[in-house]
């Protein structure tokens, strides 16, 4: 059974940083589109950033252009976000996703992890 499990999530002051890991046991790991979603209280889950399985290209949605980073450890099977100059909007429950790199379904999900931004 495929397995995303995130880790990193917590409480922070607008404007620090935060990083998310997400562990996956997909095999192989390499072969795999990773993403991060997040959905606030009363809004619907929204992208926030993917990298093909490549590695070579990666997309963020633009609220989060310029703060956000999404890298991969192939060897670690882990895929991470970090998140600089956090705003109390980026609070949310963030949500790790993979797809096969041929596929433009997000397959499996991981449980969500909180991060909250207090002003």
């Amino acid at each position: 059974q495929v397995q995303l499990v995130e880790s990193g999530g917590g409480l922070v002051q607008a404007g620090g940083s935060l990083s998310l890991s997400c562990a996956a046991s997909l095999r192989p790991f390499s072969s795999y589109d990773m993403g991060w979603f997040r959905q606030a209280p009363g809004k619907e889950r929204e992208f926030v950033a993917s990298i093909r399985w490549t590695g070579t290209s990666k997309s963020y949605a633009d609220s989060v252009k310029g703060r956000f980073t999404i890298s991969r450890d192939n060897a670690k099977n882990t895929v991470y976000l970090q998140m600089n100059s956090l705003k109390p909007e980026d609070t949310a429950v963030y949500y790790c996703a993979a797809r096969p790199g041929y596929d433009s379904t997000w397959n499996y999900w991981g449980q969500g992890i909180q991060v909250t931004v207090s002003s």
